[in-house]
């Protein structure tokens, strides 16, 4: 039953907003009573914060970044990229992050558990990933990974506002076109940008 009601407010919640959605609503949805609602937690914020947090673990539960340290550098990035993905596997995820976007100012606890159980946890591998590279000496030394990987998450929502839908391909993308420009600052050498068509026609014969 709390499964439920939790599966039915992240709905209210993608498909409302936090101000429109209600108790009644979500009791409907989910099959049962507003004061069995009611029962289990307090108020509309409490239950939408256990309503995020159960649908960010179930999203961890359902796609597992699995073990990075074993592949090529770039695959690896490139598989770190696609798990640090906003739309998550349900598609959803985006909705959600924008709808707690717009009400920060008003209920601020609602970004904080979004950026910690939610966009956090999909990030870090990614992080994770950079940081080997650069201690491997794959990337330079001097690489902001923290930045490198904010640019390249950022390419997902660039490309939702330039094309209004989510491209599947879009972190092997990312990867071919930003891995010569990385791997150059270790090097010293200028970028090849003959290396980024060339890894990608390479990367798609195989495939």
């Amino acid at each position: 039953m709390e499964r439920a009601i939790l599966r039915a407010t992240i709905e209210r919640f993608v498909s409302d907003g936090y101000s429109r959605m209600t108790i009644g609503d979500i009791a409907a949805d989910a099959g049962v009573t507003r004061p069995t609602v009611y029962r289990r937690w307090a108020n509309k914020h409490d239950l939408v914060v256990d309503a995020l947090d159960f649908s960010f673990q179930e999203e961890r539960e359902r796609d597992p970044v699995g073990p990075l340290e074993e592949l090529p550098p770039a695959e690896a990035l490139r598989r770190a990229l696609r798990h640090a993905t906003p739309f998550g596997s349900s598609g959803r995820d985006l909705s959600v992050i924008g709808n707690v976007l717009t009400e920060a100012a008003h209920t601020p606890g609602l970004m904080e558990l979004v950026r910690r159980h939610g966009v956090g946890p999909r990030v870090q591998p990614l992080i994770d990933t950079l940081s080997r590279l650069v201690d491997e000496g794959v990337l330079g030394r001097d690489s902001d990974v923290h930045v490198i990987a904010d640019m390249m998450i950022g390419s997902y929502y660039a490309s939702y506002l330039r094309t209004g839908s989510g491209d599947t391909d879009l972190a092997d993308k990312v990867v071919d076109a930003v891995w010569p420009l990385l791997t150059a600052r270790r090097t010293g050498a200028p970028p090849d940008p003959g290396r980024t068509s060339d890894a990608g026609r390479s990367r798609k014969a195989t495939s």
